[in-house]
């Protein structure tokens, strides 16, 4: 009877051992897999650590290039972009049925699961190449981070005349040694705890950067903003103010990742 049930059941891992007496074991899950224990709020924090990246800390900077109407507008464009693509992952989890149907634990089983052929290859294209361009992105902000935090120690050493000037590549090459190490952990994902930890912090330098930006306008006349971002002639020129306005663009898409690991976080749960 479990091996009839086996070969005809597509939500069914190939696993005789999953079965006994027609009845799925207490610690396996409807996949075969070991039983998920995830909750609500193990998935929140997945999800705020996800959201809430180092990449917020550049939307101050954004917005004032962009200005009061174009910095909403780019900022609602991306979320809204980001909610479409991960209500349309979230159904495709399962798949053909999003409740019941075979679990498809990674995007490139999702899109294989629910497109197929070709389109496989150019799905999986895009997603390679946007998971390279946001690791760089953060590998880049990491190191710009670590390079303030020291100036700002030398500054308040030697004095604001002195250059302090540092540079990025070692504390690129440390960040990515750090990243290396850290994919060799086994279970990674386990580890519900460290999301809790990151879940914080992203609140933390979140309400930092925030407070920062209140202080910045509050303390004088000097935090000058306008509708319509960097003026052309004073504040940049022509060619500063196009590329700063890409740049802008480029840092509020970094500022939302979360879809691409939207799916292994329901894989996980």
């Amino acid at each position: 009877m479990a091996g009839k049930f086996q070969k005809t059941s597509m939500y069914i891992d190939h696993n005789p051992a999953i079965i006994e007496n027609g009845d799925f074991r207490k610690n396996v899950d409807d996949d075969g897999r070991p039983k998920r224990t995830g909750t609500w709020m193990t998935a929140s924090a997945h999800i705020i650590t996800a959201v809430i990246g180092s990449g917020v800390l550049s939307l101050a900077w954004a917005i004032a290039q962009l200005g009061w109407v174009a910095g909403p507008a780019v900022l609602m464009a991306f979320s809204f972009i980001t909610y479409f693509t991960a209500t349309l992952l979230a159904d495709c989890y399962r798949s053909p049925d999003p409740v019941s149907g075979k679990r498809n634990y990674t995007y490139m089983d999702v899109v294989r699961a629910n497109l197929g052929g070709r389109k496989v290859q150019l799905c999986g294209l895009a997603q390679y190449s946007n998971l390279v361009g946001v690791t760089i992105g953060y590998t880049i902000t990491a190191s710009i981070s670590m390079v303030a935090v020291k100036r700002s120690n030398c500054f308040h050493k030697h004095g604001h005349h002195v250059k302090c000037h540092t540079s990025n590549n070692p504390f690129m090459i440390i960040f990515a040694c750090i990243q290396l190490f850290l994919s060799q952990i086994q279970n990674f994902h386990k580890l519900w705890w460290l999301s809790i930890v990151a879940a914080i912090m992203s609140f933390a330098y979140s309400s930092i950067g925030l407070g920062l930006s209140l202080a910045k306008v509050i303390s004088g006349p000097h935090a000058r903003t306008t509708l319509t971002g960097g003026t052309v002639g004073i504040d940049v020129s022509a060619s500063e103010k196009v590329w700063k306005t890409f740049q802008a663009i480029g840092d509020i898409a970094f500022a939302y990742a979360y879809s691409t690991v939207l799916v292994e976080i329901q894989a996980s749960h």
